[in-house]
């Protein structure tokens, strides 16, 4: 008696953020010197960045610019 083969599907490769490794483009948020998020604006860093302090203010959180490899604390 015959199998029938199982065809599998190619998925496309993931993309994997390492939370060591700050990003090359953008900006990202860093929670107690972790990088976490990602943003291809500033605007949307700083709102998600507020959103996160005002549910949790004892965080220590900055957001990262890419480009000129800065941090900045928000309070």
């Amino acid at each position: 008696m015959k199998k029938p083969k199982v065809q599998v599907e190619s998925l496309p490769p993931r993309i994997v953020q390492r939370a060591d490794l700050a990003p090359s483009t953008g900006y990202a948020i860093t929670v107690d010197g972790h990088f976490k998020t990602e943003f291809d604006e500033e605007k949307a860093a700083k709102k998600a960045a507020a959103e996160l302090l005002a549910k949790y203010p004892k965080l220590k959180i900055e957001i990262y610019d890419a480009s000129s490899k800065s941090r900045t604390l928000l309070k």
